[in-house]
C-alpha cells in the first residue's frame, strides 16, 4: 500500500507576500499624508485592504500550525484582534460618525465606566430570567422526553406540535407573556422556557431512540428492564443529542430574555438598556449591553461544550 503524496509546501510564499502588502502599507500612509482628495481616498482603501491581506495570511499561517488546544486558541484571538483592528482603523480613517458606528475603543471605555450599571443589567437579564428559564425549560423538556419515549402517543402528539411551537415568533409570544407574568424577570424567564423547551426535547427524543435493535436485545437478554435499559444504554447513547439540545439552549435563553425586556421591564436589564440607550442614541452604551450579553453566551456555552467534552469523552466527535 502506497503511502499518499505530501502537499507542497508553500511556506515560502507568506514573506514576500508580506514584504508587497508592507510596502503598500508605507505607501498608503504616504498617501493619507499628501493631502489630495483621492489620494487620501485611495490611501485609506488601500491601508485597509493590506491590512486585511496581510492578517489573513498572519492567520492563514498560524491556522496551519495549530495542532493543540493553545494554537487553537490563540488563532481565535488572533483572529477577533484583527476584526476589532480593522474595525477600530475603519471608523477612523472614514471619520464615521459615533451614532452610526462607534469605534471599539469608545464602545470598550463606555463599558469600564458602566460596569455597575452594567452588573445590575446583567444579574437581571441574564442571571434571573435568562438562567432560570434555561434552568426550568431543558428540565422540564427532560423530563417529558422520557414520558414521551416511554410512551409512544405522547412522542407521536408532541413533536408536530414542537415543531409548530418552535415556529412561533418570539415577537408575538413575548408581549403575551409578559402580560400575563408581569414586568419582573418571571415573565423573561417564561420567555426563555417557551424558546428552549421544543428544541430541547426534540432533542432528547431523538437521542433516546438513536440505539440500534441488536444493542436493545441484548440489554434483554441480559434481563434487563426498561429502566435498566434506559440508564445504562438509552441515556448514555443519548447525551450527544441532549447537548446538542442544551448548546442551542444556551443562545436562545439569553436571546429571549432580552428581546422580552423590550414589551416591558423594569428600569433595569440588558433589553431595557438597549432599548432606552438606542431612543437617546448612545450607541456606546449599545455596543457595551451587546458585549456584556456576548460575553455572557460565550462564557455558558463554553462551559456546556467543557461540561459535554468530559462526560461524551468516547464519542467520535470528542477524539483526537
Amino acid at each position: 500500500m502506497t503511502a499518499s503524496p505530501a502537499l507542497p509546501d508553500r511556506s515560502w510564499m507568506v514573506t514576500p507576500l508580506v514584504s508587497v502588502l508592507a510596502v503598500l502599507a508605507v505607501a498608503s500612509l504616504l498617501a493619507l499624508a499628501g493631502g489630495s482628495l483621492a489620494a487620501v481616498w485611495n490611501g485609506r482603501f488601500l491601508l485597509i485592504l493590506a491590512l486585511w491581506l496581510a492578517l489573513w495570511v498572519l492567520n492563514g499561517w498560524l491556522a496551519s500550525r495549530a495542532d493543540s488546544t493553545p494554537g487553537r486558541l490563540l488563532v481565535a484571538l488572533v483572529f477577533g484582534a484583527a476584526l476589532i483592528g480593522l474595525w477600530e482603523l475603519t471608523v477612523r480613517l472614514y471619520d464615521v460618525p459615533p451614532v452610526i458606528l462607534p469605534p471599539p475603543s469608545a464602545i470598550w471605555a463606555t463599558f469600564i465606566r458602566n460596569i455597575p450599571l452594567l452588573w445590575g443589567d446583567f444579574v437581571q437579564t441574564i442571571l434571573k430570567g435568562g438562567m432560570a428559564g434555561f434552568a426550568i425549560g431543558c428540565t422540564a423538556a427532560f423530563l417529558v422526553a422520557i414520558l414521551a419515549d416511554r410512551f409512544d402517543f405522547l412522542r407521536r402528539g408532541l413533536l408536530p406540535v414542537g415543531s409548530f411551537m418552535a415556529a412561533l415568533p418570539i415577537v408575538g409570544t413575548a408581549p403575551i407573556l409578559v402580560m400575563w407574568y408581569g414586568f419582573g424577570w418571571q415573565s423573561k424567564a417564561a420567555v426563555v422556557v417557551a424558546m428552549v423547551f421544543f428544541p430541547m426535547l426534540v432533542n432528547t427524543v431523538a437521542g433516546l431512540r438513536d440505539t440500534t435493535a441488536m444493542q436493545r436485545d441484548l440489554m434483554q437478554t441480559y434481563g434487563a428492564g426498561y429502566w435498566q435499559t434506559l440508564f445504562k444504554l438509552r441515556l448514555p447513547a443519548a447525551m450527544p443529542f441532549i447537548f446538542n439540545g442544551l448548546k442551542i439552549a444556551t443562545t436562545l435563553a439569553f436571546i429571549g430574555a432580552i428581546v422580552a425586556e423590550f414589551f416591558g421591564s423594569p428600569t433595569v436589564g440588558l433589553g431595557f438598556r438597549i432599548s432606552t440607550s438606542v431612543g437617546a442614541l448612545a450607541l456606546d452604551m449599545v455596543w457595551s449591553a451587546i458585549l456584556v450579553s456576548a460575553l455572557a453566551g460565550s462564557a455558558f456555552y463554553g462551559i456546556v461544550a467543557l461540561i459535554e467534552r468530559r462526560v461524551t469523552f468516547w464519542h467520535p466527535s470528542q477524539r483526537g
